[in-house]
């Protein structure tokens, strides 16, 4: 799940310039699930808006919509009217999500309302933790399960480091070390030669190293 955090509303407002209808776009997809673009993010965000408007004698019309998806165009047929009718988008959805909104939308300007943070899970109520890096190249079945490019803070292929300790990592000991996590777990699936297989250089063209990506399924293409 791609997760993200609201920008300080000072930053908010500043990105709306001199904009006076405005469209608030939430998304349905993960960053309602993490709490910072769904409805109720939505009109969270509207009411601070209407607020610092009112504070600072300026009036604006705010119109406030949240579809399924924000990476998805078909999503958007509902609501391109709507859009161009407004002077600007602001988008509560992931990096991704803004920028095919502000594609949909042109010459409709689109701004972000959050900061796209990293692609995670739920660990507990409101912690989310990184756990993929979309590397294209996926090891986890030598890791047990496990992403040493995602979780350790220098991405070793072969670690431990030296500098581990006690099973935390030295960038910050409240990190626990990926490859401490790694032989555990395979010593508890029974699988502990598994550490001894030394991992290749990766080639990281399937990565962010190789440019932008693009993946497209054959037998979905219509």
């Amino acid at each position: 799940m791609i997760t993200a955090d609201r920008k300080p509303i000072d930053e908010v407002l500043a990105s709306l310039a001199d904009a006076r209808r405005i469209l608030l776009l939430g998304c349905h997809g993960c960053v309602t699930v993490c709490a910072a673009g769904g409805e109720r993010e939505v009109a969270e965000l509207a009411s601070e808006l209407r607020l610092a408007d009112r504070l600072q004698g300026r009036q604006r019309d705010y119109q406030q919509v949240t579809i399924e998806r924000q990476c998805d165009r078909e999503f958007f047929d509902t609501i391109h009217e709507q859009m161009q009718d407004s002077d600007l988008v602001l988008s509560l959805a992931c990096g991704a999500g803004v920028q095919l909104a502000a594609e949909v939308a042109l010459p409709v300007p689109v701004v972000p309302a959050l900061n796209t943070t990293f692609l995670g899970v739920n660990t507990g109520p409101g912690s989310w933790d990184e756990r993929c890096l979309g590397c294209g190249d996926c090891l986890l079945e030598i890791t047990g399960g496990i992403c040493p490019i995602a979780r350790c803070s220098k991405s070793l292929l072969n670690g431990p480091c030296g500098g581990s300790a006690n099973g935390k990592c030295e960038i910050d000991d409240s990190i626990d070390c990926a490859w401490q996590l790694i032989h555990d777990r395979l010593k508890a699936q029974g699988r502990l030669e598994q550490i001894a297989r030394v991992i290749p250089p990766r080639d990281w063209s399937s990565s962010r190293h190789g440019g932008p990506r693009r993946r497209v399924r054959p037998d979905l293409v219509r």
